[in-house]
């Protein structure tokens, strides 16, 4: 336990990318089994252990300390798992099974015991670890371990430590569960590759790259095609005989949260590349909407119904056990829509290609997509075969330029992990006018980026000055600190009592130097809705008549 504990505490208090990824790395090469394996579950958030954590702890506190400082301590801290690793006796006794116990047995004794067994365990091993191990055990035993490592971050490091890339690792992470004996035996050339046939598993997505001034001096139109750019989120759907996984476009399995497009795809032996959309009566609902099914374990019947998921199939990757990847875009494309005219899956359509000839051409379109309520467009190099990651020069996103609004802070919150000492995390509203003609400030966003450390120590010590009222961990501070926040539309929001929320809202620059009354009201807000003014945001391409028969959909081949 003590190798995993120090680990995590190395990670932590490191910054560097590159940094966590080496000592990742070293832990894998010099770790054993299985106890790397659980290790490498914990930093990919696998569930390890399904424990009610907080009432858990509360109990354990209960007999050891006044809950009542307990809680004010927490509130401090920022982190249940510090907080408890500080406050616990110090009673390690060098007799006790637990001073020396591994992950492996630590993971587990918690799996093994009872629900009744649970609390007594708990507090043996608590009380056999020291500071650091306790903490990292708590950690583990909350699923979120918050040190800074993405999970695919982790499965890099695990590439670096062993034989294999990044793409091959993740490609069969869908069949290997922890502690990942058969995963680790394969990456090092000791076991054969974890079999993948008939199991849907998640292949690395290709993405593109935000399209730069000088990109167009190098490009040809000719060789590229154009799609618009949804605003949804990205999903792989993976179908085999083990059934039908829907992948976001990390590799976390959104499944439970889309049941009916799982069933429209049911049966199919396909994998295909999309946007995953609430669509209603053939036209694409705001985000916001899409929202409503998100990070959900399952979802009634109603919501089935009030928000109707679809998806916009963007790229055909297998089909009938035929890797596609290799071919060009321009060959995928004529097989992704062969396939789908002749599979027919409910719930799906197949994203429009946009004719032209010309940049300058496709400039007009990109300037209307914001009226459209549409993020931009994708530029897909015909000849490109589809590949991993991020790869330069094959596909461009030329998305809408940031909107931006003045806006006075409200309210503010103390962040998590380091940022838990400072009031990081910021409420701000726009004005509007009451029926006496007095303003008031109406919430639109919150934000907790877009500024420097130094900054925020100076907006830390203002909001500590300015409290004019507290709510639990919230303070409500005068009004007097202007924010220029960046974002990228505006929705309807029935839980701000403005009515409407900021989407991606960023936090551009603090304007020191402005006066509150002199932010921006409601209207101009209200004036950037998606919708407003009745925008098209059909499945089809957003012209009618002439127009749509002048940019009408097909792949467009080089002469």
């Amino acid at each position: 336990m003590q190798r995993f504990a120090r680990l995590l505490d190395d990670l932590s208090t490191q910054q560097s990318r590159n940094a966590k990824v080496a000592l990742m790395e070293i832990y894998f090469r010099t770790t054993p089994d299985p106890d790397r394996g659980w290790a490498l579950a914990a930093l990919t958030e696998a569930a390890l252990l399904k424990v009610p954590l907080r009432r858990l702890l509360t109990r354990l506190m209960a007999g050891r300390i006044d809950l009542v400082l307990y809680r004010v301590s927490r509130d401090y801290v920022g982190d249940t798992a510090e907080t408890v690793a500080l406050l616990w006796p110090e009673t390690m006794n060098s007799d006790s099974n637990y001073t020396s116990v591994s992950l492996n047995g630590a993971v587990e004794l918690i799996q093994n015991c009872t629900p009744s067994q649970l609390e007594a365990t708990t507090a043996a091993l608590l009380d056999g670890f020291d500071v650091t191990e306790r903490w990292a055990f708590l950690k583990i035993l909350g699923g979120a371990l918050r040190v800074g490592v993405s999970g695919r971050l982790a499965k890099m490091a695990l590439a670096d430590a062993t034989q294999r890339t990044l793409s091959e690792i993740e490609e069969v992470w869908h069949a290997v569960k922890p502690p990942y004996g058969d995963l680790f035996a394969w990456a090092e050339d000791r076991g054969p590759r974890p079999e993948t046939k008939g199991v849907a598993v998640f292949r690395p997505l290709m993405l593109a790259t935000p399209i730069e001034d000088h990109d167009w001096t190098t490009l040809d139109a000719r060789d590229f095609a154009a799609e618009w750019k949804w605003d949804g989120i990205r999903v792989q759907i993976a179908s085999e005989a083990s059934g039908v996984k829907i992948f976001s476009r990390t590799g976390e399995d959104v499944s439970p949260a889309f049941p009916e497009i799982a069933e429209a795809f049911a049966g199919r032996d396909v994998t295909v590349d999309g946007e995953l959309l609430v669509v209603r009566d053939s036209t694409v609902a705001s985000f916001n909407d899409l929202q409503q099914r998100l990070n959900r374990k399952s979802v009634s019947a109603r919501m089935l119904v009030d928000y109707p998921a679809h998806v916009r199939l963007y790229d055909l990757l297998f089909v009938d056990g035929e890797d596609l990847r290799p071919l060009s875009f321009e060959e995928r494309r004529v097989r992704l829509e062969t396939w789908h005219s002749s599979a027919s899956p409910p719930r799906s359509d197949v994203s429009e290609l946009i004719a032209f000839t010309n940049f300058e051409e496709l400039g007009q379109l990109h300037a209307g997509a914001r009226a459209w309520s549409i993020e931009g467009l994708m530029l897909k190099r015909l000849a490109s075969p589809y590949l991993a990651g991020r790869p330069k020069g094959h596909w461009f996103k030329w998305k809408r330029t940031a909107l931006t609004l003045d806006c006075v802070l409200m309210y503010a919150q103390r962040g998590s992990g380091k940022r838990s000492s400072f009031y990081s995390d910021y409420t701000f509203g726009v004005w509007r006018t009451v029926d006496e003609g007095l303003p008031e400030l109406v919430p639109v966003g919150k934000a907790y980026s877009g500024f420097t450390d130094s900054e925020l120590k100076d907006l830390d010590k203002f909001i500590r000055q300015n409290t004019v009222e507290t709510f639990g961990p919230v303070r409500a501070v005068k009004p007097q600190i202007v924010f220029e926040v960046a974002f990228d539309s505006v929705q309807l929001s029935k839980r701000h009592k403005s009515g409407v929320a900021m989407r991606f809202p960023r936090i551009h620059r603090i304007r020191w130097d402005k006066p509150a009354n002199e932010a921006d009201n409601l209207a101009a807000i209200v004036a950037l809705l998606d919708n407003a003014d009745e925008p098209a945001r059909s499945c089809a391409l957003p012209f009618t008549g002439r127009e749509k028969a002048q940019h009408r959909t097909r792949v467009r081949r080089t002469e």
